[in-house]
């Protein structure tokens, strides 16, 4: 006899706990699917996880919220990319830019190439980013993205947000709760029960007594308490990859109410690790993130102290440990975690909420009917979120593997062969003899397009060889693509106003629905 799946339960609030509830019950909710989230009175949030990439556009899209809103409630601002400062030599003029748009004509037409050909030997050879993309051009300028007569999560340029994670958090549950008619409980679980064919019956709680349900999201945090604790799947550590394990994370304030607003991730390399700023409205979130097996938090937070400068010399940062890894599956039985419950790498190219992003939407889409199919849904979705996780960590890695920076062992010993996982050394070993392109990529499940690649290997001075390579046959059309770029940027960064100045204007006339 069949069993059908007519209840869910999300054991854990937070950005992970109501983001899955939204993308679950926006495509659920009329269909007769009953769900619940428990969340702690006691056990607050990591709030930390204040960068998106831009699919939190059609996220917030496809759930029923208003652009105008999330910019008035959430603290919001736009992000355009990521700008790495001295993360190759770690002079103060070395950076570069991952933007998150695709280089002009890409991928009908790669440009990297005709850049390497152009800019070698050239000592004011524009920058890889800068010759094929008109963002970071708008980036240096500190620019927002679109026009206040761009309709909502429209926009002249790709773009995600930064926000404040608390705000937001609050923000998706009274969505979830009023709107998408998510059954809210607050309260602390203090037992988990189990069936006897293993699978999770109900979880017990301190005030509302045993809560049953047909399928358990575990949003519990790093404690993984559904997952780990209770169906015992194992921790796999990627420390030998990621040598990442600990942050220091403060709440910088604007030096005043009109200050601007950086439309952009920064993140700058340190002897030990690096340190994230993110600009928002009201205040700049920052963090160093940092090895504690190669210094220690009196140093890092002095490292710190430096950055955020003398004027905040005051401000106490929290100090948050990481746990670098996954669990070794992410659906068994009935329990699938998501977020920190299924794992957490350090936040370099801002992979912790789009991870919850695309397990939510997997979830969603995946959805047993019955108990009796789950299984076969459950053995798909953890090749599938494998697979993503391997993928962010060779991405990761490459930032690693291509500083030239000696000052300290932690960057020497992020370049020893023995750390770098054989995924990532074949594909560096194609790349010698050309860019990466599509073919590189095959799955429908990749994390970071062949143009990510190609940003963050020639914005850290990767050359590739090409002595085999007839550059010929498109030199017309590459050279229209050049021109085409250098029109957008005159174009744009006379047009576009500045991030804090749009924001503004949002949050006073807000903008066009589509």
């Amino acid at each position: 006899m069949e069993r059908p799946v007519r209840s869910i339960c999300i054991v854990g609030g937070g950005t992970a706990g109501w983001l899955t509830a939204a993308i679950i019950a926006a495509r659920h909710g009329s269909g007769g699917l009953r769900l619940t989230l428990v969340e702690s009175e006691t056990i607050g949030i990591i709030g930390v996880g204040e960068g998106t990439w831009p699919t939190m556009r059609s996220t917030l899209k496809k759930v029923g919220i208003s652009e105008t809103d999330f910019f008035r409630e959430c603290n919001a601002s736009f992000k355009h990319g990521a700008k790495f400062a001295r993360w190759v030599t770690g002079e103060p003029a070395d950076f570069y830019y991952h933007p998150l748009m695709l280089p002009e004509g890409f991928p009908s037409l790669d440009l990297a190439p005709y850049w390497m050909r152009y800019s070698e030997g050239q000592l004011q050879a524009p920058s890889f980013s800068n010759a094929v993309c008109f963002q970071e051009a708008v980036c240096e300028l500190g620019l927002a993205p679109k026009l206040i007569t761009t309709p909502e999560y429209a926009g002249v340029a790709n773009y995600a947000y930064h926000l404040d994670a608390g705000r937001f958090a609050g923000f998706i549950r009274d969505h979830c709760v009023k709107q998408l008619g998510v059954q809210h409980i607050v309260d602390d679980v203090t037992g988990v029960i189990r069936s006897d064919t293993g699978d999770i019956d109900s979880v017990q709680t301190r005030k509302s007594g045993r809560l049953a349900a047909d399928l358990f999201v575990d949003a519990s945090g790093f404690r993984s308490l559904l997952l780990g604790e209770t169906m015992g799947v194992p921790f796999v550590d990627r420390g030998d990859v990621l040598f990442i394990d600990r942050a220091l994370a403060v709440q910088v304030p604007h030096d005043d109410e009109q200050s601007d607003i950086v439309p952009y991730t920064v993140s700058t390399a340190q002897k030990h690790g690096w340190i994230w700023d993110i600009g928002l409205q009201s205040r700049r979130g920052v963090g160093y993130v940092y090895s504690s097996n190669h210094t220690t938090a009196d140093a890092a937070f002095d490292e710190l102290r430096a950055y955020v400068g003398d004027q905040h010399r005051d401000l106490k940062p929290r100090e948050i440990k990481i746990a670098c890894g996954h669990r070794q599956t992410f659906w068994k039985g009935n329990c699938v975690a998501v977020g920190l419950a299924g794992g957490f790498l350090e936040p370099l190219e801002a992979s912790a909420l789009v991870l919850i992003e695309l397990s939510a939407e997997l979830i969603s889409t995946m959805l047993p009917a019955t108990r009796e199919t789950m299984d076969i849904v459950a053995r798909r979705y953890n090749s599938t979120t494998q697979y993503r996780w391997d993928r962010i960590i060779d991405f990761l890695k490459l930032h690693y593997i291509l500083s030239r920076r000696t000052d300290s062992r932690f960057w020497i010993d992020n370049r020893d062969p023995a750390g770098i996982p054989h995924s990532l050394k074949e594909q560096m070993e194609l790349w010698r003899y050309r860019a990466p392109g599509d073919q590189d990529f095959t799955s429908n499940c990749e994390m970071f397009p062949a143009a990510s690649y190609q940003y963050v290997l020639f914005g850290m001075g990767f050359r590739t060889d090409l002595g085999h390579q007839s550059l010929d046959r498109d030199l017309g059309g590459a050279q229209r693509a050049f021109a085409q770029n250098e029109t957008l940027k005159t174009r744009w960064t006379r047009t576009l106003p500045k991030n804090r100045a749009l924001i503004d204007r949002i949050k006073e006339l807000g903008l066009q629905k589509i």
